[in-house]
Formats: structure tokens, sequence, C-alpha cells
């Protein structure tokens, strides 16, 4: 139980204390007119006394009520662990979730660039849900809203460890509004352009590309294949791990993205054969390197891993290197693209105009990544008619509501065969058949 005691004047004085000048009837200690005048004294859930002191006795009062309140519904505070900062708080989060290697970089990314150097130096308990809100908006002038709802979402967990650990009252990100999500759609790259694309790599990247278009894997997927995940009898690949490339430090082997992307992908004939021609004349290299594949730490080694794709230095493709050949590969498509409209334009004005429909300028677009050539395989699978689930197990989505979310514009529509459907059931059972126009109604 709280209890608010008046620390300038004795409880119990003694026959010798002489009255207080200034309170009648008082005694003094020896803090009068020290400090403030009202300490509340109670003891929290582990049994330690503690105590915080007012200068004015209404607000003792009712801090004692309200810590009363506390203790009894189990929903205590201790505000000196409130005194943490958000960076402390956030390092210990870190250390304890459970994230795949892929997700710990953006984590380290986010907090280090994004984060940390707005809200790291404040006391967790001193957030209020309007700075979260301002955050939110100095950040969304530089990232886009898919990114800042991912970014946002680490600011949340943080506080959320916060609230479980009884450090604050509430989470201040309760209420905080975030920009819409974009609704923009996914164009599948022309099969002109990824041809193009696939022509402007070099010899030891081109087969990499082909691949990518043909068998959907991500782009640390392909850079971690190594030569016993392809059987060339059966015409597969397998998904067993992929390359992860930090911002800093050496790049490591590490589990697919997550439990479904382990999988086993049929590609097609030419693409394998490719393949063969690739390692024939680029042999599988064998790269030194960590293997974190293993979820725990103390099983994580360095070997050397038999990779199909390298750089041009036989060494594993890093992140921010492949992001500079990307961009080369892009210009060099590009102008291959155009020469092709070129040639395509005059042969078309030869011809007189007649017959045939003007050409179309294909280019790569501005935002366009290797993932987009994921995208090339998922929307061919589609136009050919394949199931959504047949889709998510090819792409190794988590749930088939990522596929939908993602692809569900480039089915094509069915012929309208709900109105024959309802039809047939219905006919099977007359007094669910309304009369014809004209005819009277049943006496039944």
């Amino acid at each position: 139980m709280a209890t608010v005691y008046d620390t300038w004047h004795k409880t119990h004085p003694r026959p010798t204390d002489k009255p207080c000048r200034e309170h009648k009837g008082k005694y003094p200690t020896a803090d009068h007119g020290k400090g403030k005048r009202w300490q509340v004294r109670y003891r929290d859930p582990s049994g330690e006394q503690r105590k915080l002191n007012f200068a004015r006795r209404a607000d003792a009062d009712a801090e004692a009520s309200r810590l009363d309140n506390d203790l009894n519904r189990g929903a205590y505070i201790d505000p000196t662990l409130g005194k943490e900062t958000f960076r402390e708080v956030g390092e210990r989060w870190r250390a304890s979730a459970v994230h795949g290697s892929s997700t710990v970089e953006r984590v380290d990314r986010a907090l280090r660039l994004h984060i940390y150097p707005i809200l790291g130096d404040g006391a967790i308990a001193g957030f209020k849900t309007s700075e979260i809100q301002a955050w939110v908006k100095d950040r969304s002038k530089v990232l886009a809203p898919s990114t800042l709802r991912v970014h946002y979402s680490y600011v949340t967990a943080i506080f959320r460890v916060a609230e479980l650990d009884r450090q604050i009252p509430f989470n201040p990100t309760k209420g905080v509004k975030l920009p819409p999500p974009p609704r923009k759609e996914i164009v599948p790259l022309a099969v002109e352009v990824v041809a193009a694309l696939v022509d402007a790599a070099p010899g030891w990247y081109r087969v990499l590309l082909l691949l990518a278009a043909a068998s959907g894997l991500r782009q640390g997927e392909l850079f971690g294949l190594e030569l016993e995940h392809i059987d060339f009898k059966r015409g597969t690949v397998q998904v067993k791990q992929q390359v992860v490339g930090p911002d800093r430090g050496e790049p490591y082997l590490a589990p697919p993205k997550t439990h479904e992307s382990y999988r086993t992908v049929p590609v097609a004939k030419p693409a394998m054969d490719a393949l063969a021609a690739h390692l024939e004349k680029y042999p599988a290299r064998r790269v030194d390197i960590e293997d974190r594949t293993d979820p725990r730490p103390s099983k994580w080694k360095r070997r050397k891993a038999l990779l199909v794709f390298t750089n041009e230095r036989g060494e594993a493709i890093r992140r921010a290197a492949w992001a500079s050949v990307w961009e080369t590969l892009v210009r060099v498509a590009d102008k291959a693209l155009r020469k092709q409209y070129e040639g395509a334009l005059k042969s078309w004005e030869r011809r007189g105009r007649l017959a045939d429909a003007e050409p179309t300028l294909r280019q790569v677009p501005d935002d366009a990544t290797m993932h987009d050539l994921r995208h090339f395989y998922a929307s061919v699978l589609i136009k050919h008619r394949e199931s959504v689930k047949t889709v998510q197990k090819r792409l190794g989505h988590a749930k088939p509501s990522i596929t939908l979310n993602t692809y569900t514009h480039l089915w094509p529509d069915e012929e309208d065969t709900t109105r024959a459907a309802i039809e047939a059931v219905f006919s099977a059972v007359p007094s669910m058949c309304p009369p014809r126009s004209g005819m009277a109604l049943s006496s039944t």
C-alpha cells in the first residue's frame, strides 16, 4: 500500500522536541524546508521499497492512489526502468528477435540509418504518440511507403518489448497514421527486354540472368546455388540456401527466406542446356565462405562451397557490386533495344506502312531490378493458366495470399460460367425456379 509522509515534520515527536514555528502543532525534522515536502512510500511487486517526492500534498495523494490501483491490478510500471534509452531497448529486442538472415541485414540497416539517429537517445518512457507521428512524417520524405511501413514495424516491436517488460504504461505507436501503401500493379518485362538484358550480360553472368527468368529464383538464391543443387537428368534446380551480402562484412551462406522457400523448381530444357554449356565454359568455383544455413550459431562454419555463379574473380557475388553490374546491363540493353527499334522502323517505312503495325520501342523500366526477372517468370506461368498454388510453390511464397496480392491482376478472366452453373442447380429443383413471364402462379 502506498503511504504519504510529511518529510518536514516528525510523525512521533519526542517530549524534548520544539514545535514548528511555521506549522502549528507540528514538530520539524532535520530536513524541514529542504526539498519537496511530501513523500510517497510503497513496495513494488519484488518487495523493494520505493520513494517518490512531491511539492504538493494533492499531487502526492493522487500518485499514492494511482500506485495502489496499479499494484492491485498488476499493472505497476517501474519508473526507473523507463529511463533506459530507446537504443538500449532496441538492441535488447534485436538480440532476442528471431529473424532470417536477410531480415537481420534489413533490420540493421533500418536501425542504423533511419531509426536510431532520430529516436535512439530518448528515454523509452518519454515518447509521445505525436513524436512517433513526427518521425513517420520525416522519414516519409526519404522512404517509399512500403519501406516506411517495414521500418515502422521495427519501431512498434521495440516499444512492444518495453510495454511487456513494464517499462512503459502504453505503446506510443498506437494511433500513428502511415502514408497509404502504393497500389502500383506489377507490369512484367516484355520478352524482348528480358532477351536484351541476357544478351547485354558478360559471358559469366549471361546464364545467371537466363536462369533467373526461367526459374523465378530470388537473387540471393541464384548467388548461393551450388553444383550439387542441379539435377540435369530431371531438369530441376533445388533451393537450399542463399548468399547474403551485408552492408558491412563478408557475404555468407544463409537459409532461404522462408520455410516454403526450400523447394525444387523444374526448369525448361533450353535453360538447362544453356546452364550445362555455361558450366563447361565457366566451371563452378570453390569459394571459401561462412556457412550459416544452420540456425544455431554454434554450428556456423567456414567451408569451400562449389558455387555455380561467381564474379569474374571467382568470389561470391556481393549485392552492392551486383547493383553496379545491373546498371551497366540496363544501359547496354536499352541501347540494343533502341537500335532494334530504329531498324524495325526503317523496314516498316520501306514497306510503305501497309500491313504491319508500327514497331514499338521497348526499354528497361527505370526502376527495374533483377527481381523483375522473377516477376517475368511468374507472369509466364500465369499466362499459361497455372493455378495460384502452383505459382506460389514455384516462387517459394510463404502463403497463397502473397501470390494473389502480387499477381492477381495478371490472371486472365475466365468466361462467365457462373450463370450456367446456378441455372443447372436451380433447374434440378423446380420449386426454386420462378414462373415464366405471363404464366399464372401455381395455387400450391
